[in-house]
């Protein structure tokens, strides 16, 4: 298609790796472009590109796309009757029109390639860029199991982020069409993927904020950085606001202000801040805080789950919907709320590692890494058969304590210490405060802290069948080996 279109894809790929990481590791993204040759016949050779051809997809996958974005064409309605005054204008609408249906035949034929072959990925798809002849568009796949794991808010509409991890998608997919475009007119045609990874995720917050804001009012995550970021009287930001259309019938209106505060003023919001309490919250249409109200109950016929937002403490605020937290933010940077560890998979990683164990056995290890997992600073709970004797290697770098079964309410108050505990399989612990060793692994990651690549390089290098629960301080929890 064009000189540099591996060093794009590659480029694409590792900008992916990076962003959708700090989300969730089991995201797995995968990147590769599909370009049609805008001369050609479906059927000519040469007429559909795949970059790169190692990918599990061939050019004949695709040879039907424009034929199903023709026939998707017949189904949009009036609007194809339009015709805009000027020329140029119309061209280009009708023009880009024909990519978008493009990208939905190409998203239709990946769904369908997915279903048929049993893949478990979800594929989305960018407008498709004119680049030297040919429609290119970039492909983005992720985990189908993680990312429908996530709460998503209903009444979707094309075009509108449903959750973080879709937000993140389309910020994505903005910006590889941005590369593209440029390559088209730099000297050099090489496409650059450089924006901090974090910025983007900021993007993506800011693009769900406005999903959610009534009559898509701009500014409101800032807004919220910038309440969060302020003290009252020493006091850290703690309170709730809940965001809703003016009159809303599912507020029971407590309090309301007879000059509606603007949210751009942040010092009166964070002062406000201080009469929500339990059930009582700011009410804000994401332009303006105008009173005090609460949510209606459930059983109410005029209860509808609105987006709260939450204030937790300085620098820091969450968003959710109907109880469920779409996104936390911390500093100024969104993030997936804290993963726990499913049931189903550590049991399915347990029999793994273990083959012997039987159901009650992994049902009470499940135990214990639910109170590991709910520990506030941080722990390492390592499951290994050589337990004692790694306990006896590490006598220097460990407390030892006599052989005794594990229970959680004992767990709860060995991790308040740091370093890993010890215990075998059958729930006998045998060290505390361990730190652990190991060889430098290519499978660590510079992102992550100590705590999480220290348990990689024991895991990985350990002689002994072993299961780590790693809960790190700033909630993540990882399963090694994942």
């Amino acid at each position: 298609m064009w000189e540099h279109q591996s060093l794009f894809r590659v480029s694409a790929q590792l900008f992916a790796e990076g962003i959708f990481n700090l989300l969730d590791r089991n995201l797995r993204p995968e990147v590769f472009l599909i370009g049609f040759a805008s001369s050609k016949e479906p059927d000519e050779p040469g007429a559909v590109v795949v970059e790169p051809t190692t990918t599990r997809y061939s050019p004949s996958d695709f040879q039907e796309v424009k034929n199903i974005a023709a026939t998707l064409e017949t189904d949009t309605g009036p609007q194809g009757s339009v015709y805009h005054l000027h020329p140029n204008d119309h061209d280009r609408i009708a023009k880009h029109h024909w990519y978008e249906l493009v990208c939905r035949a190409t998203e239709s034929t990946l769904h369908s390639l997915s279903a048929s072959r049993r893949e478990n990925r979800r594929s989305f798809c960018a407008v498709p860029v004119s680049l030297q002849g040919f429609l290119v568009t970039v492909v983005l796949q992720l985990s189908a199991d993680c990312y429908d794991g996530y709460y998503t808010l209903p009444k979707a509409t094309s075009g509108r982020p449903t959750n973080l991890p879709h937000a993140a998608v389309m910020e994505f997919l903005h910006d590889c069409n941005r590369a593209l475009r440029e390559a088209d007119t730099a000297d050099n045609d090489q496409p650059v993927l450089d924006r901090d990874y974090n910025e983007l995720l900021r993007s993506a917050g800011r693009r769900l904020m406005l999903r959610v804001a009534p009559a898509g009012t701009h500014g409101l995550y800032d807004a919220c950085n910038g309440v969060a970021a302020l003290r009252h009287e020493g006091d850290e930001g703690v309170g709730t606001m809940l965001v809703s259309r003016r009159l809303h019938p599912a507020i029971v209106p407590v309090l309301t202000l007879e000059t509606p505060v603007p949210m751009r003023d942040h010092r009166s919001i964070r002062k406000l801040l201080e009469l929500s309490e339990g059930h009582t919250a700011l009410i804000s249409d994401a332009s303006h805080v105008f009173g005090l109200g609460q949510l209606v109950p459930e059983s109410d016929s005029q209860y509808e789950p609105l987006v709260t937002v939450h204030f937790t403490n300085h620098y820091s605020w969450e968003m959710s919907h109907a109880g469920n937290i779409l996104m936390r933010v911390v500093s100024n940077t969104p993030r997936l709320p804290q993963g726990q560890v499913a049931a189903d998979n550590f049991a399915r990683t347990a029999r793994i590692v273990f083959p012997s164990l039987n159901t009650d056995s992994i049902d009470y290890l499940w135990d214990l890494a639910q109170k590991a997992s709910n520990q506030p600073n941080g722990t390492i709970l390592v499951i290994s058969t050589g337990a004692a004797k790694e306990a006896q290697r590490l006598t220097r770098q460990c407390f030892r304590v006599v052989p005794r079964i594990m229970t959680p309410s004992v767990l709860r108050l060995v991790t308040n210490i740091d370093g890993a505990v010890l215990i075998e399989p059958s729930g006998m612990c045998h060290a505390i405060g361990a730190i652990l060793d190991g060889l430098a692994t290519e499978k660590g990651d510079s992102s992550r802290g100590s705590r999480y690549n220290s348990a990689l390089r024991y895991v990985n290098s350990s002689k002994y069948p072993v299961l780590a629960v790693v809960v790190s301080e700033d909630g993540w929890i990882d399963l090694l080996p994942s």
